[in-house]
């Protein structure tokens, strides 16, 4: 028996290419319309970085507090104050007739000196006038004008949290620098309501 010989006509040909084309097209149709897929991330984060910061921390505010406390030790004739908000402050000159002291939007003007807690002098005589809560101020110096009446000086103590922190000023002060500032308020000016 002799084999077959099968030749496809061109109609032939052009049918099963139809064919390839739409099952191509099926195929295509069927696999884009694919929902996408949740994807499993790459690394997982321990939480150990943030542990390790906490830790950090724990230790330079430790250390903190042992220079500020033997600080307040090595100065037996001031009577220290520690603030609700975390920093320690004494009068200078303590002003008792007068009872107003700043409020939210009051504004005041104030002169302050700014040195490390080891006594190395950052920023001497400056004046400033800051309009309370509604200006920048680092947090400590903001808190401790609260406290105060019009010519009264007070030396506070921040630790380097209620100062600038971890950023400095981006001047003389760098990172975690407890400050000494000694405060007098000049005046305050009432917001008008």
């Amino acid at each position: 028996m002799k084999p077959r010989n099968y030749q496809l006509t061109e109609k032939s040909k052009s049918l099963v290419r139809n064919k390839i084309y739409t099952l191509i097209l099926i195929a295509l149709v069927c696999f884009s319309c694919k929902s996408p897929e949740a994807r499993m991330p790459e690394s997982v984060q321990s939480g150990s970085f943030l542990k390790e910061s906490a830790q950090r921390n724990k230790k330079l505010n430790a250390l903190e507090q042992k220079s500020i406390a033997k600080l307040i030790q090595s100065n037996p004739d001031n009577d220290y104050i520690a603030s609700e908000s975390g920093f320690w402050y004494y009068y200078n000159n303590k002003v008792s007739s007068d009872t107003i002291t700043p409020q939210f939007g009051d504004v005041v003007d104030f002169d302050y000196e700014t040195s490390t807690i080891e006594g190395t002098e950052i920023y001497a005589n400056e004046n400033r006038t800051y309009v309370i809560d509604k200006e920048e101020l680092f947090t400590g110096l903001r808190e401790g004008l609260k406290l105060m009446k019009p010519s009264e000086t007070v030396t506070f103590i921040f630790p380097s949290q209620k100062a600038f922190g971890y950023y400095g000023d981006d001047n003389k002060i760098g990172t975690n620098v407890p400050l000494i500032c000694e405060v007098t308020l000049n005046s305050i000016t009432k917001k008008n309501d």
